[in-house]
């Protein structure tokens, strides 16, 4: 086997920007935080993020709008999160 995708057929070349930074609920991109740095707050909403759990909530997001958007036009990140207070 060559190198290359280990998976047929995957959107490999539209990667997720910035998870571990995004906030999942306005989307705003943070700066760049050092590892050590566990918790953050937004600088645009203010809202107070884990930043694993964060970055799940970004990752799960984008993974619906992807489904939902198969055209590949641009898409919210976001946006299937807002509302969702389960989530």
């Amino acid at each position: 086997m060559q190198g290359g995708p280990l998976w047929s057929g995957s959107h490999q070349d539209r990667p997720v920007p910035a998870v571990e930074r995004t906030c999942s609920s306005c989307g705003a991109v943070g700066a760049p935080k050092p590892l050590h740095v566990r918790s953050w707050a937004c600088q645009h909403c203010g809202v107070l993020h884990d930043r694993d759990v964060n970055a799940a909530k970004v990752i799960l997001a984008a993974g619906l709008a992807e489904r939902e958007n198969a055209c590949g036009a641009e898409e919210d990140l976001v946006a299937p999160l807002r509302g969702q207070a389960s989530v």
